[in-house]
This record gives structure tokens, C-alpha cells and sequence, in this order.
């Protein structure tokens, strides 16, 4: 098993998120933040993040959500992202783990039915969430995230990370992270810029980033070619067909092609559609508009659910 990764305690994209540690298969444990309070009588909104990514860039959405929406959000740190701890075995780090993790995470926290918001790989989660436990399900929420990813995205994103944790020096790794995010959120000031590089790195004493992810994620990636043809698996996403759907894409994505998020309008004409505009993956998710469609969306499926109760 490799050397557990250290998160810095006072690490600024963590300031307040507090976790509960849960125990999964084999003694490993995900991280846990709730915003409100669990009640069977009202949706949560369980939010998994991207294939690496943590429960951090969901924290401006959890924030603004609590205000707007009627129901606690849950954020996750599934195991090798963020706080949780790393899996035993590389080949672990999977799509159908991962949906069991989360299902084994409802379980613990008494949660029966919930409406999951999915980004990248975590809406491919949701997906094989819904074809295992279809009751759990009470609503999908899928941003960026379709029943595959475009290799493009993964080539760009694997190359980036090798050569941001390839720098050494404050100053290159930041002028390097400002470089590469300033093609995903055109426009965004440096200083916001630089918020963004803690939500999946930090900078140890010697000034090289480190990741908050565990490195064999990433290796994980080296097969795939910026010009392969990955087949989508369609009854994956028909797996949702059972409760309400909304459609996020943020415009500048590289990680779900605009022909594979039409075809999934096609298959799902009553889903709601909504783009999000000048940004790219993972999206920002903290403008009014994108927060307030979600709401909504809750409010209806969470009616839906009260009225199976009556």
C-alpha cells in the first residue's frame, strides 16, 4: 500500500469543511461534509466530484445552495481524493467502487433516497449508481459528465499535471497553474486564479505542488491517446431513465463533447439542459443562475418523492 498522503491541516480550499471519516470495505475510509440537516421528509443533494478532484469544488455550490434550496447537501471525498484515504489496490480506482463506496455511504448515514449531482467521471458514479440501487435515486443532476469522457480531455489533463508537479519554485508552479487555467475561465483574475490551483494541489516547503489525490489515478490514464475512439456505453446513462434528469455543460469543456451531450438531449427530451458560459471544467458552479436551476430541480423532485410518501 503506498504512504498515505498528507493534507496540510490549515489548507485554505478546506477551511470550512469539517469531515466525518466513514468506513468502507477494508478498513479504508471517504471523508464526509453535510451543509444543513439530514431529514427524511426533504432531498439531500449527494454531490460527487470529478475522476480526481475533491469535495472542495462543490463548496461555493453547498454554500449558495443553503440558502436557495430546501434540503442539507453532501459533499464527498471518495477514496484517493482530498481527506479520504488512499485504496490498497490501484485497480481499484473504478467507476463501479466508487458506486459502491457511495451507496455504502448513504447507508451509513441513513440516507434512503437522494438526488446525486455527478461532475466528470462522478456523474459516470451516479450512473452506475442508479443501474445498481435504481431506489436510491431520486434525481440526477449530470455537469460535464456523460456516459464517457472525451479522450482529449484526459490527454490534456494528464500532460498538465505531469508538468505542473514537474516545477519547482512558488513562482513557476503559479505562473504554470495561471497558464493552464486561464484557458478553462477566461477573464478570471490571477488572484482567483490562484484559489483555484488549492482545490487540487498544494505547495509543500520546497515549492513543488502536490497533489490531493492519490499519483496512481493518474497513471492510470497513460494508455489512452489524444486520437482514441472510446465507445460510450449508452445503457449506463439509460440507467437514470428512472427518475428526473438535469443536463450541465459548462461551454469550454474538454471533457464532454457537445455531440455526446445533444444525444443525450435526444434520448432524455424531458430532461432540462442549461450551458454554463465562458468557463470550463471543473465548472466554478457558483453563479446564481446554474445554483438556482438546481434548486429548482430538487424542489421538484423532492415533491415527487413526498407524494409517493402520501
Amino acid at each position: 500500500m503506498p504512504r498515505p498522503r498528507v493534507v496540510p491541516a490549515d489548507h485554505a480550499a478546506f477551511a470550512g469543511l469539517p469531515i466525518t471519516p466513514i468506513c468502507l470495505a477494508e478498513g479504508i475510509a471517504a471523508a464526509v461534509h453535510i451543509v444543513g440537516t439530514l431529514s427524511s421528509n426533504r432531498l439531500p443533494v449527494v454531490c460527487i466530484p470529478g475522476y480526481q478532484r475533491n469535495m472542495s469544488d462543490f463548496a461555493a455550490f453547498a454554500g449558495y445552495f443553503s440558502h436557495v434550496g430546501d434540503g442539507p447537501v453532501v459533499l464527498l471525498d471518495l477514496p484517493g481524493r482530498g481527506r479520504a484515504d488512499n485504496r490498497r489496490r490501484a485497480e481499484d480506482y473504478n467507476t463501479l467502487t466508487d458506486a459502491r463506496d457511495v451507496a455504502a455511504i448513504l447507508m451509513a448515514l441513513g440516507i434512503a433516497e437522494a438526488v446525486v449531482l455527478g461532475q466528470g467521471q462522478g456523474g459516470q458514479v451516479a450512473m452506475a449508481l442508479a443501474a445498481a440501487h435504481p431506489l436510491l435515486v431520486a434525481g440526477t443532476v449530470l455537469l460535464d459528465a456523460g456516459p464517457v469522457t472525451d479522450p482529449r480531455g484526459i490527454v490534456r489533463l494528464r500532460n498538465n499535471l505531469a508538468h505542473i508537479e514537474g516545477l519547482r519554485g512558488n513562482k513557476a508552479v503559479t505562473a504554470g497553474f495561471r497558464r493552464i487555467l486561464s484557458g478553462d475561465y477566461p477573464g478570471l483574475p490571477d488572484e482567483q486564479l490562484d484559489t483555484l490551483v488549492g482545490r487540487s494541489h498544494f505547495l509543500d516547503k520546497s515549492g513543488r505542488a502536490k497533489p490531493l489525490y492519490d499519483p496512481r489515478l493518474i497513471e492510470a490514464l497513460a494508455e489512452i491517446n489524444f486520437d482514441d475512439v472510446l465507445m460510450a456505453p449508452w445503457p449506463l446513462f439509460d440507467a437514470l431513465s428512472g427518475a428526473p434528469l438535469l443536463l450541465l455543460r459548462t461551454q469550454l469543456t474538454d471533457q464532454l463533447r457537445r455531440e455526446t451531450f445533444d444525444e443525450m438531449i435526444r434520448r432524455r427530451p424531458d430532461a432540462l439542459a442549461l450551458t454554463i458560459a465562458g468557463q470550463g471544467s471543473p465548472a466554478l458552479f457558483d453563479q446564481r443562475e446554474e445554483i438556482a436551476a438546481v434548486a429548482a430541480f430538487v424542489a421538484r423532485a423532492s415533491a415527487k418523492m413526498l407524494g409517493r410518501a402520501a
